[in-house]
């Protein structure tokens, strides 16, 4: 069995307990542990899988909160680095009826753009293991540097790379920056999760089937477009699986499509699926696994605090 490794960002979601107005209505907060990354290498630990996560915090009661959270769920956290440069991240959240967000981030700079590339060790790696991560961290910083030695290495052993581009605007003042950015990592990656309304920003095609085709063009070897409540479409070898959507009642869609890639790559490591020979009706099964896990982690506030376990999933499925 392949292990999953995550890198980039780790940091505290600030949940409002109120629900239905904007952020600067918004009276009081609850902290949550988030930090996309973080919340799939926890998603994919929570049922079952050997996850590590590879990132930097700061010296500060919040790093230390990441980490106790991480380590309670099963990650492993012997990649994760501490500086006093910076503190941990933060991220406030305004939560309208339908469980939709709105952030700000409190991150410049953080502690997780401090980690550098000389602390990645391709001895951490072997065939068959999955490196996924996504563009929060690929900032002009050393993390973007950590990033591509860790790709790199894990390319060398043999393993394979997982990219969810995971958009986050407000984080970037350049967004045509941004874009060409992310666009030069899609081609390192041999699965990419894309939510159907980044495509448009990512390729520069508003036509779904010429933005398909231009991700397909790189080397990917699974394509999945995630459409919330509407399900979740991926192709593969020249053919499209699609596959509905859970219908639930969503408290918090925080993490719910780190949720869905971590659940994917779960099965993929955790049943021995060599990606590049994946039959159809095991990514279906596959997929809707993964509905059902990020479906579940809509019902409760925060991200990796609601979380399912593989026995919640199992029920969930069998009932609905």
């Amino acid at each position: 069995m392949g292990k999953l490794f995550t890198i980039g960002e780790a940091l505290i979601d600030f949940i409002p307990k109120e629900k239905g107005v904007g952020l600067k209505d918004v009276s009081s907060f609850e902290k949550a542990p988030g930090g996309a990354p973080a919340n799939v290498a926890a998603a994919a630990a929570k049922l079952g899988l050997q996850s590590y996560f590879i990132g930097k915090l700061g010296n500060d009661a919040f790093g230390d909160f990441l980490i106790e959270t991480l380590k309670s769920v099963e990650v492993n956290t012997n990649h994760v680095f501490r500086t006093s440069k910076a503190n941990t991240a933060l991220a406030f959240v305004s939560l309208m009826d339908s469980g939709e967000r709105d952030f700000s981030f409190y991150r410049n700079p953080s502690a997780d753009m401090f980690l550098d590339q000389c602390e990645i060790s391709p001895q951490w790696f072997k065939s068959g293991d999955i490196l996924h991560f996504c563009s929060v961290s690929l900032v002009d910083a050393p993390v973007r540097m950590a990033h591509i030695a860790a790709i790199s290495a894990v390319k060398e052993k043999g393993g394979f790379i997982s990219f969810d581009p995971n958009i986050r605007l407000p984080l970037w003042q350049d967004h045509e920056e941004y874009k060409r950015v992310i666009r030069s990592f899609v081609e390192y990656a041999d699965i990419i999760k894309v939510s159907e309304d980044e495509l448009e920003f990512i390729t520069g095609f508003s036509d779904e089937e010429k933005a398909i085709a231009w991700f397909l063009n790189f080397n990917v070897k699974i394509l999945i477009i995630t459409r919330g409540k509407d399900g979740v479409s991926a192709f593969y070898k020249g053919y499209k699986v699609t596959v509905n959507g859970y219908k639930v009642k969503a408290v918090d869609t925080t993490g719910a499509g780190d949720s869905f890639i971590g659940a994917f790559l779960y099965q993929i490591c955790n049943n021995k699926l060599d990606i590049m020979n994946i039959e159809k009706s095991e990514i279906k099964d596959i997929l809707k696994f993964s509905n059902a896990v990020a479906a579940l982690t809509t019902m409760n506030k925060g991200a990796i605090s609601a979380l399912p376990s593989l026995e919640t999933v199992e029920k969930f499925m069998k009932e609905s």
